[in-house]
């Protein structure tokens, strides 16, 4: 028997190694550009550059309403680039608030590579581009970014539409037989961070969610102290997640708190 049990720890031990050698091409799945200039989405937008700590110049969309409450700054999931964020800019704009959407790095038509720690230094400079009252929207894993930058600095209102508990929460969720709490490098720890923002903050999450457990979304839900709001039926990358009413109204709800 000590043939074949040596040849399964070293299978093992193998899909372990390939696992952590590759596993943020687990976590990222960024679309490349070119993308259309933010004028050719809404009418009178602008192409922005976010330049990072680290020296990254990243490519974003601003679109301003003139008087409106707030801007709100759309930190996407793990997927695609800012392209697919853009109906939630019209319905956003549509009543009456302004909007950035950008790129992570390696995202569109970014340089460089996506990290947790990277991440972070482009969500700040994202923030730096923004004048006056601001909305944090974060989606999926955008709602650990968001949740991050606001231990930084908090915003007016704080949305966060999907949110896990944390990355090797969901990832033991989708790996149990893995024992990915050893072997992520980025952990994205949304309970923790939630539970120290004390500003205005809505939850968001569909029932029928098949990547982000909606147990953990509660759970982030408690710990921050926030409005939840479940969207019976609703999976994942549904539309009405992305930029339904009920995604609207929580956006406009924390953007006229006092």
């Amino acid at each position: 028997m000590r043939g074949p049990v040596l040849v399964a720890v070293a299978v093992v031990v193998t899909i372990v190694a390939v696992v952590f050698a590759f596993q943020r091409k687990l976590v990222y799945f960024p679309s490349p550009g070119p993308l259309p200039s933010a004028g050719e989405v809404l009418p009178g937008g602008r192409d922005v550059r976010l330049v990072t700590a680290d020296g990254l110049l990243l490519g974003g969309w601003h679109f301003e309403v003139p008087g409106a409450p707030a801007t709100v700054v759309v930190f996407p999931g793990n997927g695609g680039n800012r392209a697919g964020r853009a109906p939630l800019a019209r319905e956003l704009t549509a009543r009456g608030l302004s909007v950035l959407l950008f790129d992570y790095r390696g995202y569109g038509d970014n340089p460089g590579k996506p990290s947790e720690e990277g991440l972070a230094y482009d969500a700040r400079a994202a923030l730096d581009l923004v004048d006056g009252p601001v909305v944090f929207f974060g989606e999926s894993l955008g709602a650990a970014v968001a949740a991050e930058l606001a231990t930084y600095r908090a915003p007016k209102g704080l949305v966060l539409r999907s949110p896990f508990a944390s990355l090797a929460a969901v990832g033991s969720h989708h790996y149990p037989w893995l024992p990915v709490r050893m072997l992520l490098q980025d952990k994205y720890p949304v309970l923790e961070r939630v539970s120290a923002v004390d500003v205005p903050t809505v939850v968001l999450l569909g029932t029928a969610d098949s990547v982000v457990p909606p147990a953990q979304s509660r759970e982030v839900a408690t710990a921050a102290r926030a409005k939840l709001v479940e969207i019976a039926g609703a999976d994942h990358n549904d539309a009405v997640l992305n930029w339904g009413p009920q995604v609207v109204d929580a956006v406009l709800s924390v953007s006229r708190a006092a």
